[in-house]
């Protein structure tokens, strides 16, 4: 089914694989925001869901110099003060945890910045002369991530809250890799040729556990997002070394015959211990859990192998959701649950 150019265009209506192709592309996109330099002792990100996952991967790549921690609630940690750059982001700009949480940032002084599409969050940061940096249209949230993580290291950078040297040469450099990286996943490459659509076929009719390291944690995060909002099949995931301190022993009991599908994402940047935990898991769990689908990060840098892994499980997740006989891009429950809440 995956080889039917036909069939996939007409599950595929919103063409998320042409999206997965070209996404790299938003991290050279140039946002024109007026940020200037602050000085503060720590930052605040607040955001649900896909606009969350810039910040989670913007603690891997390019990592903060201070206290940074993501918020993902209505309320804000008693430490939020005047001395907190607080950043609101919400691609649709109205998500009311977001909305809820920058009210209180307010309340306590905070400096404030926001990312958004528009709604409610753009129109306060204009009502207020908050630094804004409005994201480009996408076809839904998760398909946006990209934009923005630049949005986020554009207003960081110009209020001189990044410690990293050359980002901008990095992110270039980046976008170029991957640009060549996700060619051999294209819907045109045969399965036989086709590593995306193999982990597809490998993973329809289980349940996906995704695994990783700190610095790739990121990406595992993206692939439960991905598998839940694309291929509407169930996921979750963990990273080392937390999971052999608790989530290991679960692994071990009946039934042997598990309907899940274990995928390890393996960085060679990972700490030596962290690779080694890997290793010793899959050899101390064999035959109490599924093999492992092992998927080694390609890349130089850190930012290489992030948005290569992550590009892969886009693939991979567009692939599954193609298999279901479904399309990727709508997430109609979702949308339903929003509005019931306001029933």
């Amino acid at each position: 089914m995956l080889d039917d150019l036909k069939l996939m265009h007409e599950r595929d209506a919103q063409d998320t694989l042409g999206i997965a192709e070209r996404q790299g592309q938003q991290l050279v996109y140039e946002f024109e925001v007026d940020q200037k330099p602050v000085e503060v002792d720590n930052i605040v990100y607040a955001g649900m869901g896909g606009s969350a996952l810039a910040a989670v991967l913007s603690q891997s790549w390019p990592g903060y110099a201070m206290p940074f921690q993501v918020l993902r609630d209505y309320d804000i940690p008693d430490y939020v003060s005047a001395q907190t750059y607080f950043i609101a982001a919400s691609y649709s700009g109205n998500t009311e945890e977001t909305i809820s949480a920058l009210e209180h940032a307010e309340s306590r002084g905070a400096y404030i910045a926001v990312i958004a599409g528009g709604g409610k969050l753009a129109e306060v940061a204009r009502a207020k002369g908050y630094p804004l940096a409005i994201l480009p249209k996408a076809e839904q949230p998760r398909y946006a991530v990209f934009y923005n993580l630049k949005a986020l290291i554009t207003l960081l950078e110009k209020a001189g809250l990044l410690s990293a040297k050359d980002i901008t040469t990095e992110l270039q450099s980046a976008t170029e890799f991957l640009k060549t990286a996700v060619q051999p996943w294209l819907a045109t490459v045969p399965t036989d040729k086709n590593q995306a659509k193999q982990i597809a076929l490998e993973v329809i009719g289980k349940s996906a556990v995704i695994y990783a390291g700190p610095k790739l944690a990121p990406a595992a995060y993206k692939w439960k997002i991905s598998f839940n909002e694309n291929a509407k099949h169930i996921a979750w995931y963990n990273q080392y070394p937390e999971f052999n301190h608790n989530e290991f022993m679960g692994w071990t009991k009946q039934p042997v015959d598990k309907p899940y599908a274990v995928i390890d994402l393996r960085s060679s940047l990972e700490h030596p211990r962290v690779q080694k935990r890997f290793e010793v898991s899959a050899r101390l769990l064999s035959g109490m859990r599924p093999a492992p689908i092992v998927i080694q990060a390609e890349g130089k840098t850190l930012l290489d192998q992030l948005l290569w892994t992550i590009a892969l499980g886009d693939f991979v997740t567009i692939y599954t959701a193609l298999l279901n006989g479904i399309n990727p891009a709508p997430v109609d429950l979702i949308e339903k649950f929003k509005k019931s809440l306001d029933e």
